[in-house]
Formats: structure tokens, C-alpha cells, sequence
């Protein structure tokens, strides 16, 4: 079959034949439908060999959905041609975190070697896919894959976030959105459904703040020199209750801290290696910093729930499997507008 790899050290998506995967006992084999492709995986192929926490070479896509295609000896509860949605932050399925459904804060994952699909284990940017546990799979019933798979991380990992802050997102608050791309385009609607703050915008493009506002912003500000200034005029200089941070680099990290409301929250979910320094004088009274991973199986579920009642609408891009590092190149060069989704056997 083919695939799409990460092969060697600073290298390039590949793509290229592989054996067809077999399913073990209690794995489930998945005919795949489609995988997004995430910013993620360009973070991933930037580090060093020190790094990566995983060997090569490494079939990516973390995000997946596709139809049984069979299953190994022990598994029951699912038919041949079902359209599920692959559950990514797998873990041993036993510990604490993992009886509560929440799988992406796995205690023994480390030690017991598991990883997520294009993560470290085989990913769904392939003709097929082995999921480890059927308890990884939710049916999709009539939902459109292709537009529903970035929601396993793009719409799971922001509502994960928001969730958290939903307390402090009452009538007259303020949201901030920094990123609006594939996660932060879902963000932005997520909030507009699940809260009634007034949502501020911020990127680097006019481009990427004309989705933002497509999708519900009320404002939608240049993430420039004069973008912080900028967000506390809009609040009358109080900032915001609820700042999430989906790029997650230096700028961005200091930025989310200057937006903050005294008892606000700033989230950190994109991975570019920025922090904020927490401590008396280093943010407004009582901020709480956050850096969420993902999102537990049972939000999944309510995710799905949300796109079906029409509430969440991911803008994608779609591209043939042999096209995949084309939309690598595009997705690196900002010029991925909401996300970019591979059709491995379309």
C-alpha cells in the first residue's frame, strides 16, 4: 500500500510502498477515508535525532477516519464498512486517567512504550490502518469524513481548552483566539456556540482573519507590534477572561500573557516552544497558565455531537495521497487556509 513517511532526521514527507498492515488479536484494520494533515507534524520533522522520541521511519497522520475493513480475533461490537472516527491519545486503557476516558493524560503510556497514531505508532496517512483497541474507534454514523477527521484533533483539542474555561466565559467577557488556522478556525466557532464572550481574532494575514470572521468572530485583529494594544482598547484595557494561544511560539506566548485579564485564563495549545513565566508580577493578578493536551474519548463523542447539530464546520482542502508533501510545502508556508485533508484511497 502506500504511505506517507517521515523517514530520516530533517528530511521530507515521502511518499511510499509499504507492506499491507495485518490486524492482531483485539486490533481493528481500517480501509482509510481521509487524515489531516497538522502543524504538529511539521514540529515533529523539525526536531533533532535527540528529539524524537520514536524511530524512523514513521508513517504520519494523527488525525483519521475510515471504514472496517476487518478486525482481529476478540473483537466484537463492530461490522465490516462502518465509518468510524479513529480516538488519537492512546493509552493503556487501565490507569486512573484512562478508566476516566481520558486517555491523552495516560500514566503508564511512557512507560509502556504506547504512542499515537502518526505520533510514533503507524499513522492513517496510508491506504490502511491498525487501531490498537476497538475503544479507539467512534462511529460516525452520516457524518461527511472528510470533513469531519480534523475534528479528532482540531476540533477535540480546542474543545478540550474551552471547556476548562467555560466558567469565566459569561455575557460581557471576552474570548481572544491567537491562531486561527486549523484549530483556531474550529476554536472561534466552538466559542461562539459553547459561550457568550465576544471573540477576538489574531493572525499574521488579512486572509487567515477573513476565515476568522467567516466563522464567527466578532473582531479579528493583525497579530502585529500593535496587536496587544489593539485588544485592550477592544476591552476597555481590561483584556480577556480566556486567551488560547494555538500557535504556541515565543511571540505568541508572550503576547497571550500581555492579554490576559487579572483572574484570566491563557491557554497554551500549539507546540512552537514558547513559554510564559509564571509568578508574582509576571502575569496580571491570579492568571492561570495551562498547557492542555488533546482531549478525552468522551469529548470526542460530544464533539461529533456538535458537528451533526450543525455547529462546527471545518473548511478543508483536499489532496490525493501522492500530493501530500505538496500540501506539507503549503501548510509550512501559511498558505493552508483551515486544513488540509489527504484522500489516501480517493
Amino acid at each position: 500500500m502506500k504511505a506517507v513517511q517521515y523517514r530520516t532526521v530533517g528530511g521530507h514527507p515521502e511518499v511510499v510502498t509499504v507492506p499491507d498492515p495485518e490486524p492482531g488479536p483485539g486490533q481493528v484494520l481500517l480501509k482509510v477515508t481521509a487524515a489531516g494533515v497538522c502543524h504538529s507534524d511539521i514540529a515533529v520533522m523539525s526536531w533533532s535525532a535527540e528529539q524524537l522520541p520514536f524511530p524512523l521511519p514513521l508513517t504520519l497522520g494523527h488525525e483519521g477516519v475510515g471504514t472496517v475493513a476487518g478486525f482481529g480475533a476478540g473483537v466484537t461490537g463492530l461490522t465490516e464498512g462502518e465509518s468510524v472516527a479513529v480516538y488519537g491519545p492512546w493509552g493503556c486503557g487501565s490507569c486512573a486517567k484512562c478508566a476516566e476516558g481520558k486517555e491523552n493524560y495516560c500514566l503508564r503510556a511512557t512507560e509502556l512504550g504506547i504512542m499515537p497514531p502518526g505520533l510514533g505508532a503507524p499513522g492513517a496517512m496510508a491506504e490502511y490502518l491498525v487501531v490498537d483497541d476497538p475503544r479507539h474507534l467512534v462511529p460516525l454514523g452520516d457524518l461527511d469524513p472528510v470533513r469531519t477527521v480534523p475534528l479528532t484533533d482540531a476540533g477535540l483539542t480546542p474543545y478540550h481548552a474551552i471547556k476548562r474555561s467555560l466558567p469565566k466565559l459569561l455575557p460581557g467577557s471576552t474570548a481572544v483566539v491567537i491562531g486561527t488556522g486549523g484549530l483556531g478556525h474550529v476554536a472561534i466557532q466552538l466559542l461562539r456556540t459553547m459561550t457568550a464572550a465576544r471573540v477576538i481574532a489574531l493572525d499574521v494575514t488579512e486572509e487567515k482573519l477573513a476565515l476568522a470572521r467567516t466563522v464567527g468572530a466578532h473582531e479579528a485583529v493583525l497579530s502585529d507590534g500593535a496587536a496587544a494594544g489593539k485588544v485592550r482598547e477592544l476591552t476597555a484595557g481590561l483584556g480577556a477572561q480566556a486567551v488560547f494561544d494555538f500557535v504556541g511560539a515565543p511571540p505568541t506566548t508572550a503576547l497571550a500573557g500581555q492579554l490576559a485579564a487579572v483572574e484570566g485564563d491563557v491557554t497554551i495549545v500549539g507546540i512552537g516552544g514558547g513559554t510564559l513565566a509564571v509568578g508574582f508580577g509576571a502575569t496580571p493578578y491570579e492568571v492561570s497558565v495551562t498547557a492542555p493536551y488533546w482531549g478525552s474519548r468522551s469529548e470526542l463523542i460530544e464533539v461529533l455531537d456538535l458537528a451533526r447539530a450543525g455547529a462546527v464546520d471545518v473548511h478543508v482542502e483536499t489532496y490525493g495521497i501522492d500530493e501530500a508533501p505538496l500540501a506539507y510545502e503549503r501548510l509550512h508556508a501559511g498558505k493552508i487556509n483551515g486544513r488540509a485533508v489527504i484522500l489516501p484511497n480517493g
